[in-house]
């Protein structure tokens, strides 16, 4: 605010006062969090890195597969073969509040526990690395998912950050600034006019003495 704006009285000097103190409160709990949302952005990142690594060659490895089994059974054996999925895959979504922001957390469950349910086929006449490709497949997807989980937390997170550098950086630039440079113009503005008014009532004084003492004059003669 520019300090010709602020009124001049005890009433707005006691407002800014109290705004000035909410205000470097503010900004100290906003830098906490801003800090700790850093802290825990730099933790995710480094795990979104190991993350990707895994999921990624573990793709790579499935991916092989799959090219050195088609390569080695009849096509209409492997769409056979891949036709009629035995297991099942159900995934919820929930949220959780890290320093107020939701990040999302994936969870999923299995039509069957029996982890021999992800081959939907017979052994008799598929290759095994088309086991080992679904193998691969059915292995990264708790991994595929928190790296889903991680990413979009991340993103999250670094707006989170972005909104919270904005709010610090306009309380410290801006507002505290602006709210100590009101104080300071009134604080001025009333020391200036309690000398007027001192100034004033020991004129008036002087003028009531001078004209006592005239007075006395006058009762004498």
């Amino acid at each position: 605010m520019a300090a010709t704006q602020v009124n001049p009285t005890r009433m707005e000097l006691t407002r800014l006062k109290k705004k000035l103190v909410t205000a470097i409160k503010g900004h100290r709990l906003l830098k906490d969090k801003r800090d700790e949302l850093m802290r825990e952005f730099l933790e995710l990142v480094r795990e979104n890195m190991e993350l990707r690594k895994r999921v990624e060659a573990g793709i790579r490895s499935a991916n092989t597969n799959f090219v050195v089994a088609r390569a080695g059974m009849p096509e209409e054996v492997l769409h056979a073969a891949l036709m009629a999925p035995k297991q099942e895959v159900t995934l919820a979504e929930d949220v959780k509040n890290v320093m107020s922001v939701d990040i999302p957390v994936y969870k999923y469950s299995t039509r069957t526990p029996d982890p021999n349910d992800i081959y939907s086929y017979g052994f008799a006449f598929t290759s095994s690395d088309l086991d080992g490709a679904v193998k691969s497949l059915a292995d990264i997807l708790p991994e595929m998912l928190r790296l889903a989980e991680v990413e979009k937390s991340c993103q999250l997170m670094a707006s989170e950050i972005e909104k919270t550098r904005r709010r610090v950086n306009a309380l410290e630039h801006v507002i505290i600034p602006d709210t100590q440079a009101g104080i300071k113009y009134i604080t001025m503005k009333l020391d200036e006019n309690e000398r007027s008014t001192q100034i004033r009532l020991m004129k008036v004084k002087d003028m009531m003495l001078e004209e006592a003492h005239r007075y006395s004059e006058k009762q004498n003669h």
